[in-house]
């Protein structure tokens, strides 16, 4: 995958792009990802990225010139089908699944805002997706990039090692994940449920798809309005909820 961010600020992304799985995966060659100052394509003297916006108000809003001039050059330089994405608050929610949506693609394009917002040319006539990653407002986009690459390159083959190891996150099932435990078994009198030390498989998976139906339902019930559930899964839901 090839992923490329617009952004006034590329210094943001330096510790988070070259830390951890994200270093790993691009030391892998799964990702390659380029960081560009879009103020080099604003096509003016002074650099000058933003305005004034028409009809008045508070703020400066990003000029379409330099956004649509740098997404144009990367166009010039692949031939792959690609995802223009703008971050904004008033974007799809970004979700487990819409991660999933985006690590099928082979290039993935960012824009990362500043200021009061968009000229609205940019969201009508250049990007392909808007996403927010929140109900909140940032100062900027970067961090709302660095957030959903993260979540995004994760699933990318071979960048974890395992595809289980991201097949059961919560948000990938639909419900919240059951509880881990490591050793020792017993830590200041806490123990590890007996059932996970049994060697007994279906009896550890039929725990843990308890223990991830009783997470679910102590903490996000809104999510098993959109999960298909067995009778048998119903019925302990039900069981659930009486003890609430």
């Amino acid at each position: 995958m090839n992923i490329h961010i617009l952004s006034l600020f590329p210094e943001m992304f330096t510790g988070v792009f070259n830390s951890s799985i994200l270093k790993k995966a691009q030391e892998k060659e799964e990702v390659a990802i380029n960081v560009i100052n879009f103020r080099d394509f604003s096509g003016n003297k002074h650099h000058q990225v933003d305005d004034y916006p028409y009809g008045g108000g508070a703020g400066m809003v990003l000029k379409p010139e330099p956004i649509f001039n740098a997404v144009e050059s990367l166009m010039t330089h692949s031939e792959h089908k690609r995802r223009i994405i703008l971050l904004c608050p008033q974007g799809e929610r970004f979700t487990q699944q819409k991660a999933e949506e985006l690590a099928k693609e082979e290039e993935l394009i960012f824009i990362c805002g500043h200021y009061e917002g968009y000229d609205e040319r940019i969201r009508e006539h250049l990007v392909t997706d808007e996403i927010s990653i929140g109900d909140f407002v940032l100062t900027g986009g970067e961090l709302a990039a660095m957030t959903v690459v993260d979540s995004v390159v994760r699933l990318l083959p071979n960048v974890l090692g395992k595809a289980e190891s991201h097949e059961q996150d919560s948000f990938s099932t639909g419900l919240l994940e059951h509880p881990h435990y490591t050793r020792p078994v017993e830590f200041r009198g806490y123990k590890v449920p007996d059932v996970l030390m049994s060697g007994n498989h279906a009896a550890i998976a039929k725990w843990r798809k308890e223990q991830s139906l009783k997470r679910t339902v102590e903490r996000r019930p809104d999510l098993l309005d959109k999960v298909e559930l067995s009778e048998t899964e119903k019925q302990l839901i039900n069981e659930l909820k009486s003890n609430l």
